[in-house]
């Protein structure tokens, strides 16, 4: 139990061979008190508060079972947003209250079989991108603990991202369901405006709020969404969701870019060149890239908060906080009273600039099937937002903070790990109603990252200290013969990617099962390899089972990145044949299969 996945998939398959509901629960729960992180939660659940419902889900039929979409999928809740038996405290502590029944959403995901487990921490009255505006703690990315997590639903995308929950709910006002999502390399789905009840949410910006969906994978958030997407009629701002149809499978489509000038990194090199490499691989996959003027999107962003919106921030909870200025962030007290000096003439001038706005985007989107974007331009430490708390705010919403105003949908996804071992990830957007177009394209680019349905990405305590990264170059790859020993030991798939062109590849003697040997040499290539990541405790008794001639080195990839991989040592060359030019041992596979030599692609 220690080494499943709470990936979707995962637990289904793990239900279906008899695993309760009840063992999954407990697992959970152990794995939340062992994280390390204690400023992931607010309020956690208990066995006494848990267990009940799980007993009752073991205790149905397979027909029963069948009805529940989600059954039994532990899953957390950003504490901006009612879950019975939790108070609701938006980060506050003297703003606390027990709520008599959970937000409509929350409902709705427990009726479909779903379990929650706790509140989540976030930027309080979810006020910032960072993740650290909280007297709980500062929960940080499950890459690094010297970086921020990314707000504001900071504890729920963590949670989620070491694999503490199956999902989790945030909000997202200007950014805050996308961001953490980029930081813990999960997927971030943002909705279009209304289609997630927001009745039992504590507001933001009341007009512009969603309930947001962090997953492992795009194809566990768009189940979560189908089964919360339902039209509530006691929700003022509520939508009914519209005819919206993907894109033919496989089908070229045409996306928008912004112009090279339009583009910022704030000096960081990596995210830039990531971004570079996920636009080739959006065009791989059968896109054609519109570079456009990114303008009008960058206007309607500065409005959120150089404009007069944040006066809604000051109804929605600004009377509390001129009340109790002490109990307060001191950050979030000064954003949220600086609603105070707005004019209802501002409000009115700022509308019409929208609009103006609006169409000129509405124009954009005519011409294509949707607009990337970098999700963030770069991800800082704790202790540089300490020293900036506002600037390098701001700096995280260029590509978030116009997509509620223009209303837009969104879906974040994992786009690579940079050489400092960071996570980084794009955003895709369209019109309204979009969701099954973006999903539709965000599970191929999943696909063409080596990111296989259902798999999960870097999780469990996914920690420095707890885990090592290792590049696989041949049967331990994913989907092939020897790859269990990575998944039975609780290893976690990081990215498929490149070594850097200095390699060359050999198909060893003897077999099955068949192995390759990776040597550094002149003349070498860029050889196809995956990274994952294995937990610490498990290291020693794989690292064990490599035979002889195989040893475990340090590999350069072509992003500059080292990390420890499997090399040859030069006895193992005897006999061997040199298969370099196939650039890759399932390539060379494959070919091997269908007959050609060998010698074919090292000439």
């Amino acid at each position: 139990m220690n080494r499943l996945s709470f990936s979707f998939s995962s637990l289904r398959s793990a239900y279906a061979s008899g695993v309760r509901v009840e063992d999954v629960m407990s697992e959970a729960l152990r794995r939340i008190a062992a994280y390390g992180d204690p400023a992931v939660w607010i309020a956690r659940a208990t066995a006494e508060d848990v267990m009940p419902r799980a007993r009752e889900l073991d205790a149905m039929t397979r027909d029963e079972r069948v009805r529940l979409p989600l059954f039994g999928m532990p899953f957390a809740v950003k504490d901006n947003i009612d879950c019975e038996g939790f108070p609701t405290t938006a980060a506050c502590p003297a703003f606390a209250r027990t709520p008599k029944e959970s937000a409509e959403v929350v409902k709705r995901l427990a009726g479909a079989g779903a379990v929650p487990l706790g509140k989540t921490n976030l930027d309080q009255f979810a006020t910032g991108l960072v993740g650290t505006r909280s007297p709980y703690g500062a929960p940080r990315s499950v890459f690094n603990a010297h970086y921020i997590s990314g707000g504001s639903s900071s504890g729920s995308a963590v949670a989620v991202a070491a694999g503490l929950v199956s999902f989790a709910l945030g909000t997202d006002t200007a950014g805050s369901g996308r961001v953490p999502a980029a930081f813990n390399n999960i997927v971030g789905l943002k909705p279009t405006r209304g289609l997630l009840s927001t009745r039992g949410v504590v507001p933001a910006c009341r007009s512009l709020d969603c309930v947001s969906i962090f997953a492992l994978t795009t194809e566990d958030a768009a189940e979560v969404f189908h089964q919360a997407a339902v039209f509530d009629a006691e929700d003022p701002y509520a939508r009914s969701r519209m005819p919206d149809e993907p894109l033919i499978a496989g089908a070229p489509f045409i996306f928008a870019v912004p112009r090279a000038a339009d583009l910022v990194f704030f000096g960081d090199g990596e995210a830039e060149r990531l971004f570079g490499e996920a636009v080739k691989r959006l065009e791989n996959m059968g896109g054609r890239a519109r570079m456009i003027d990114f303008a009008p999107f960058r206007d309607a962003a500065a409005l959120l908060y150089e404009g007069p919106w944040v006066a809604e921030r000051m109804a929605a909870v600004g009377r509390f906080i001129e009340t109790r200025p002490a109990d307060v962030d001191p950050t979030v007290r000064e954003i949220i009273l600086g609603g105070k000096t707005r004019l209802a003439t501002e409000v009115f001038e700022a509308m019409d600039r929208l609009q103006v706005l609006s169409r000129k985007v509405r124009a954009i989107f005519a011409g294509i099937d949707l607009l990337v974007v970098p999700t963030a331009p770069s991800i800082y430490k704790v202790a540089e937002i300490a020293a900036e708390p506002v600037k390098l705010n701001s700096r995280l919403g260029t590509y978030t903070n116009f997509m509620n105003l223009l209303d837009l949908a969104g879906i974040a996804v994992p786009a690579g790990i940079g050489s400092g071992g960071l996570p980084f990830g794009i955003t895709l957007a369209a019109p309204a109603f979009s969701e099954a177009r973006l999903v539709e394209i965000a599970q191929r680019f999943e696909k063409a990252l080596g990111i296989a349905p259902g798999a999960p990405q870097p999780a469990s305590d996914a920690r420095d200290e707890g885990f090592i990264e290792l590049a696989v170059v041949g049967a331990h790859m994913s989907g092939l013969p020897l790859n269990h020993e990575l998944t039975t030991r609780g290893g976690m798939f990081v990215e498929r990617t490149k070594t850097a062109p200095v390699y060359k590849l050999y198909a060893l003697a003897g077999g099955p099962p068949f192995r390759p040997g990776l040597v550094r040499g002149e003349n070498g290539a860029a050889i196809e390899v995956e990274v994952w990541r294995l937990p610490r405790a498990e290291a020693g008794g794989f690292l064990a089972g490599v035979p002889q001639p195989l040893c475990i080195g340090t590999l350069d990839l072509a992003n500059g990145r080292k990390v420890k991989g499997f090399l040859c040592e030069e006895i193992g060359l005897s006999g061997a044949r040199e298969i370099t030019g196939f650039g890759g041992w399932r390539a060379y596979m494959a070919q091997k299969a269908e007959g050609v030599p060998a010698r074919a692609a090292s000439d």
